[in-house]
């Protein structure tokens, strides 16, 4: 994650992204760069192309929200991305270093009786489980980081039966919400580089946020599970997330959760 110029990378990477056609402009003909030239990109969203060769290559650094605007539109950006775009643009203080988990927040992962559940930081990595999360998965276990569990252990492709879609809300959760000035996340992402998915994910530069979504595993014990997935932020820990996973009443994927322990 090039945190020096972190905003002049993702418009880069995102104007490569745009078709020529969607813009209105023509696709025939020998074209250089995929997407949208830097021209281009610079008549849609109203501004000189010489102010957006600066902020690409990091010499202006502070657009204006009416500019942000601009190029959100002209991008094509979702409300992740855009949202995205804007806190590149306006970062907000370094937050803080290591934290631990409060001892509240302990009780409540081991109450959760029979529902897996554990603490993550920004940068994915596991600060705390409960019992049924660690016996969900070995990468759920405190120490280990998720990103580089499901890019490079080999037991993740088997564990996720939809593998390729998994990895791919893995690299844009965590191209949102890592922060780039972070020399851990510099060296997390250095590592997850030798891994060919990985590259090409973290090159479309997509950003958005873990959600509630459905994620299925294929455990090698009780079998295939369906879990819908919440993600919590921690109160007064903004930097830790609970991650908790719960299967429908009455599914088979209850009956097997409870067969975990």
């Amino acid at each position: 994650m090039a945190a020096d110029n972190a905003l002049g990378e993702f418009l880069k990477a995102r104007r490569g992204r745009v078709p020529p056609a969607h813009a209105d402009l023509p696709a025939h003909g020998r074209r250089r760069v995929a997407g949208l030239r830097r021209d281009e990109l610079a008549r849609l969203a109203g501004m000189s192309e010489p102010y957006l060769t600066r902020l690409e290559q990091g010499v202006d650094r502070h657009p204006s929200p009416q500019v942000l605007r601009a190029l959100a539109r002209a991008l094509e950006l979702d409300d992740d991305a855009r949202a995205h775009l804007f806190a590149l643009a306006a970062p907000g203080p370094v937050p803080p270093g290591e934290t631990e988990v409060a001892p509240d927040v302990h009780q409540l992962l081991d109450a959760w009786a029979g529902t897996p559940a554990y603490v993550r930081d920004r940068r994915f990595d596991v600060l705390a489980a409960n019992k049924w999360a660690r016996a969900l998965a070995p990468m759920y276990e405190p120490g280990h980081n998720l990103a580089r569990d499901v890019f490079l252990d080999p037991a993740a492709r088997r564990l996720f039966p939809d593998w390729p879609e998994i990895a791919a809300q893995t690299a844009a959760a965590l191209r949102a919400e890592a922060d780039p000035r972070d020399p851990r996340v510099a060296r997390l992402v250095a590592e997850l580089e030798a891994d060919e998915d990985f590259r090409g994910l973290w090159a479309r530069h997509d950003a958005r946020p873990s959600r509630d979504e459905l994620k299925r595993f294929a455990h090698p014990v009780v079998g295939e599970l369906a879990l819908r997935r919440q993600a919590l932020t921690v109160g007064g820990a903004e930097q830790q997330v609970i991650i908790v996973y719960q299967a429908a009443p009455g599914s088979p994927s209850e009956t097997a959760l409870a067969r975990l322990l």
